[in-house]
């Protein structure tokens, strides 16, 4: 078979491609490197052997390159601002001013410079040593400080390695602190206390020494404990005291039982002091003024007023007797009295009338004092 193919095109194979067949990778590498060359420079020169010689850049493509470039550089200026952070601008290293949360843009580098610092965040610093205490006593401390940045740029300039500055602080400020306690203070109620005062102590030499820019939020001291080689006697110590601090309290409970009750019946006896006072002064200015009744009565009528005193006052002391006295004179009737209920129930003295509040009623009727004239003469009859 011949080099002819099926169409009757009398080509050879190897004369050159067909048109329909698709273009050569460097077909495609040639015409871009010509496009190129048409935006960037002159197009290569001579025939098709000749050497492509760029004869010099095409200012369009220049100032094309150069605004590319440009955008890039200012969309690099461009940053954003968590809410827990703070970004602080250097403007050729030197300090412009702080932003807040937020998208912000900044002259790019190397002109300005950004350097963002987490405000919210809480770091730890763990301190443990043994001290000595005011009272020349060891004692194991162990406590946690938290903290946060609350200046940045003090941060980052005043200082330059504030967290090694806070450690240095913290020990200061222990050291300073347990030596002017006692051990039964730090050991019992005084943990509390301490732990403001260390916490109050690092804040101020921080902020007046060192200006760190740190804020500590907390001090959190666990409970001292004396050295492994004397805990044994701390705890005999503890122990008495707590059996003391006991007795003291059930001491206290029995004294607060007591002097409320004696308190009580001191007030009622008051009470009843002012009551009995009260209530003579009132019966004496009562008698007081039932006698001056009485004296008009006698002034008025003496006869009369000395003999309704005699049988009222007789009558009183007769009913608080058992004797029965009957006047019988010209009298033959027969008088049954059931003595054994006079002497079973004895009369209420309460009940009878008052001689002195009787005296002080108003003068008698004419009939009553007839009535009693005749009784009186009858009595001194013969």
């Amino acid at each position: 078979m011949g080099w002819k193919n099926s169409d009757s095109n009398n080509k050879n194979p190897w004369d050159g491609k067909d048109d329909n067949e698709p273009p050569e990778i460097e077909e495609i590498i040639q015409k871009l490197q010509d496009h190129m060359n048409s935006i960037f420079g002159n197009k290569r020169s001579g025939g098709d052997g000749g050497n492509n010689q760029p004869s010099g850049l095409n200012p369009l493509g220049m100032g094309i390159i150069i605004g590319i470039l440009l955008t890039i550089w200012l969309i690099t200026g461009i940053y954003i601002v968590e809410p827990a952070e703070r970004g602080v601008i250097l403007r050729l290293g030197a300090y412009v001013g702080i932003t807040q949360p937020g998208p912000h843009w900044h002259i790019p580098f190397p002109i300005e410079r950004i350097i963002i610092v987490n405000v919210d965040q809480l770091s730890s610093t763990r301190h443990k040593a043994q001290m000595l205490t005011q009272d020349e006593n060891i004692v194991d401390i162990e406590l946690t400080v938290q903290s946060r940045v609350l200046d940045p740029v003090n941060f980052l300039f005043q200082d330059k390695a504030p967290e090694k500055t806070l450690q240095d602080a913290i020990e200061t400020v222990v050291r300073e602190t347990i030596g002017k306690s006692k051990l039964d203070f730090i050991l019992t109620e005084g943990r509390g206390a301490v732990a403001d005062n260390i916490r109050n102590g690092i804040q101020t030499l921080i902020d007046t020494q060192y200006k760190t820019g740190i804020k500590v939020t907390s001090v959190n001291m666990q409970p001292a404990k004396p050295p492994e080689q004397v805990k044994s006697a701390f705890d005999d110590a503890i122990k008495a005291r707590e059996d003391k601090e006991r007795t003291e309290n059930q001491a206290h409970g029995y004294a607060n039982g007591i002097v409320p009750v004696a308190r009580g019946d001191a007030a009622r006896a008051l009470a009843d002091a002012k009551a009995y006072k009260e209530r003579v002064i009132a019966e004496a200015k009562g008698n007081a003024a039932r006698f001056l009744s009485i004296l008009q009565e006698y002034e008025k009528s003496p006869i009369i007023t000395k003999e309704r005193m005699y049988l009222e006052t007789m009558q009183n002391l007769l009913a608080a007797n058992n004797k029965i006295i009957v006047d019988v004179e010209n009298s033959n009737n027969v008088i049954y009295l059931p003595l054994d209920k006079f002497n079973a129930k004895p009369v209420d003295t309460t009940a009878l009338p008052n001689p002195i509040t009787e005296a002080a009623m108003p003068t008698q009727t004419q009939e009553q004092i007839k009535m009693r004239n005749n009784s009186r003469t009858r009595r001194e009859r013969p």
